[in-house]
């Protein structure tokens, strides 16, 4: 079957699906995979030490694969300047880079006349109506069920990719809650022309940085079975629940304060969970997605998969149509 919508053409691959920037574990391996895959893989260069690994991981990813590949910026609030990085992907002209938290417009604007596809991830109508007029080619509309980073609004998936798509002219990428091929097509019936995961991305054979820890947690892991931590502080974000996530709550209830919570939340603390498996000193971002999560195959394994699944429901659908 043709797959091709905007997104697809916008990026130059052949199934309109991206893989979410997960910190500290979106290196070339992952990436590289799911280009290959058909998809649009990234590297997250932010978790990075500095430019010289952000350019190693590049032109690792372009030893593993010619296919097209993005670059991610996270942004947020009390992240370290990223310009210098920002520098690495012009120079070494990446395919795509794409922006989560913050102001996205210092980025859109080095960018333009670069010929560099430039995705932003937002999470309401304002934000996508914004990015649009700064000129973004693309925006990532992740709903209340994602992990990592959410909007403040607490508005699902289901009914923010309409709102989003009715309000904007660029193409719209799903993202929060969507791990296999029903949702794939959940997401074009919304109105979204690609999907973005990021969770499920996390649970493949591909993903080496991930601990086994973290990946069983997620297989374990049912639909309940996260928190949204941060919301105190303003910027909720969702993760596996446990004892630490636990703790975290307890402080931003007694001391909503950043200054608080700095450790507690810290990239450290997230490293000594998703790369160590200490269970007890540190946490894993995952979305409510984690319940639909029960296995870890190949990237290859699991588009062609999602790929199956949404045929089979396409065809469901509309018999007789290719």
């Amino acid at each position: 079957m043709d797959w091709n919508t905007r997104v697809s053409g916008l990026l130059g691959i052949r199934y309109p699906i991206v893989q979410g920037g997960l910190a500290y574990l979106a290196y070339s391996d992952l990436a590289a995979a799911v280009s290959e895959a058909g998809g649009l893989g990234q590297i997250t260069a932010m978790s990075l030490p500095g430019p010289d690994e952000l350019r190693e991981e590049i032109r690792k990813v372009r030893r593993m694969t010619d296919k097209p590949f993005g670059v991610n910026y996270a942004i947020g609030q009390h992240g370290r300047p990223y310009e210098h990085m920002l520098e690495v992907a012009v120079e070494e002209n990446v395919p795509v880079v794409t922006m989560t938290g913050g102001n996205p417009a210092p980025i859109l604007e080095r960018l333009a006349g670069t010929g560099i596809r430039k995705l932003v991830l937002v999470a309401a109508v304002r934000q996508a109506q914004k990015a649009e007029s700064l000129g973004a080619d693309a925006v990532m509309v992740v709903g209340q069920e994602g992990g990592g980073h959410l909007g403040r609004d607490d508005v699902g998936t289901m009914v923010l990719i309409p709102r989003v798509a009715d309000s904007v002219n660029i193409p719209v990428i799903a993202s929060g809650g969507i791990g296999d091929g029903r949702g794939w097509m959940a997401a074009l019936a919304l109105g979204a022309e690609g999907i973005e995961m990021g969770t499920r991305f996390i649970a493949t054979k591909e993903c080496v940085h991930a601990s086994d820890v973290y990946k069983n947690a997620l297989l374990e892991a049912k639909e309940t079975g996260t928190a949204v931590i941060k919301r105190r502080i303003g910027t909720p974000a969702r993760a596996l629940s446990n004892e630490w996530t636990d703790k975290i709550l307890r402080t931003e209830e007694e001391t909503p304060t950043y200054e608080a919570l700095k450790d507690l939340i810290s990239g450290e603390a997230n490293r000594r969970y998703i790369h160590d498996g200490d269970t007890a000193r540190g946490y894993g971002w995952a979305g409510q997605v984690a319940g639909l999560i029960e296995d870890v195959p190949s990237v290859e394994g699991l588009i062609g998969r999602m790929v199956e699944e949404a045929e089979g429901i396409r065809t469901r659908w509309c018999p007789g149509t290719n």
